[in-house]
């Protein structure tokens, strides 16, 4: 590997986790927004969004210079692709706080409904697969990737026990309907953050082992 692919690897590196620790504090502000609704809180996320975006190109355009110019071969090919990937996933996860933003919007009116308790630790399991995907990824561990794999389905259970639950406080109180539709949506959206953050993950296992688990059962012994 020549000197200049790996100064352009490693600036590329420092770029993207620039970009996961920006995405991560937003999620977080958005998560908190949700639980304890605050319009300024959310109108700020809705505006660190544009600056992600921004990362976004400048992490892909960086990518696409790499691959012009080192023309790179096994473990290098993987790690440009990876970044590439994972800065669109990243990119996705700001547009889904941006999201979540929204909904607290939506409920700061109605003092009436309160965010279910097992979405606050749907929340904290979402959070923390995203922080363990980056640091899969920071790490090149491939044991904790898959592991996140596999939290995944219990995101996905508690998902449904909320939007059951939901439903149930929407028909027997309809003046509920329109702020339980904004926790209906936040719900959803948490949910599509831990799927971002399995598909980090998986990532991470084809930049270390060359190997793609996508559409596989993932639901297996962790080795």
């Amino acid at each position: 590997m020549s000197i200049h692919l790996i100064r352009d690897l490693d600036d590329l590196h420092r770029m993207l986790l620039t970009m996961c620790a920006r995405v991560e504090e937003m999620i977080h502000s958005a998560v908190d927004a949700l639980h304890k609704p605050n319009y300024d809180r959310a109108k700020q996320i809705m505006a660190a969004d544009d600056e992600v975006d921004r990362m976004d190109v400048q992490v892909e355009e960086e990518c696409l210079k790499l691959l012009a110019l080192h023309q790179p071969v096994a473990i290098d090919l993987r790690r440009i692709t990876t970044v590439l990937k994972i800065g669109g996933e990243l990119e996705r996860v700001a547009d889904l706080g941006v999201s979540i933003a929204e909904r607290a919007c939506g409920i700061v009116s109605c003092p009436q409904i309160s965010v279910p308790e097992n979405m606050k630790d749907m929340s904290r399991q979402a959070l923390d697969m995203l922080h363990r995907s980056i640091d899969a990824y920071v790490h090149l561990d491939v044991r904790t990737a898959r592991e996140v794999c596999v939290q995944d389905e219990t995101i996905d259970e508690l998902n449904r026990i909320i939007i059951d639950e939901l439903t149930q406080l929407m028909k027997a109180n309809p003046e509920l309907v329109e702020p339980a539709l904004h926790l209906f949506s936040a719900s959803r959206q948490i949910e599509r953050i831990a799927d971002h953050a399995t598909n980090i993950a998986e990532d991470v296992v084809y930049l270390v082992q060359g190997e793609i688990i996508r559409h596989r059962n993932r639901f297996t012994k962790v080795s």
